[in-house]
């Protein structure tokens, strides 16, 4: 049987905590430089992922998470800046269709918005937070049976020395 064994808070050191924090802060990144531009909190997410969690598997987890939570709103949000573009430079107005995608892109980011700042908090608390649908992904990954591994070491002894 395959025994989990998850970081309990006093045994995270504040850095990964900080770390861990940051993947979810990675929302705010096109808030705070003033871009509007919904492709490139995505990319900032997957740079941030792909830096910092490669040591520690809390903070793999949290930014693996957060990272997929990112993709559909993401999506979601570019498909409201397109159709708004077509609508405005085409002579089409605004239908209720569209209306109704916008209302629907707005609540998708609202709880976006909620499930992060929830799960920014636990991560800096030491705790994991799953975050519905995304959580169970992002645990199956880092901590689950088939967990994938760390970074593999670079350095090793040459073949016929023992280590």
């Amino acid at each position: 049987m395959f025994e989990i064994v998850l970081p309990q808070p006093e045994e995270i050191s504040e850095n990964e905590k900080d770390d861990a924090m940051g993947a979810y802060l990675m929302m705010f990144a096109s808030w705070a430089i003033g871009l509007p531009l919904p492709l490139f909190n995505l990319v900032a997410a997957l740079i941030y992922f792909f830096v910092n969690g490669r040591d520690s598997r809390y903070v793999a987890f949290h930014a693996y998470q957060s990272l997929l939570s990112q993709i559909p709103v993401t999506l979601l949000n570019a498909g409201a800046l397109g159709w708004l573009i077509v609508v405005l430079v085409s002579p089409a107005r605004f239908s209720t269709v569209f209306l109704i995608y916008l209302i629907g892109v707005a609540v998708a980011n609202c709880l976006y918005l909620i499930f992060s700042i929830v799960a920014l908090i636990g991560a800096r608390r030491g705790e994991i937070y799953y975050i519905p649908l995304f959580g169970a992904m992002a645990f199956s990954r880092y901590y689950g049976k088939h967990a994938a591994p760390l970074e593999k070491p670079r350095n090793r002894a040459p073949k016929g020395f023992d280590t």
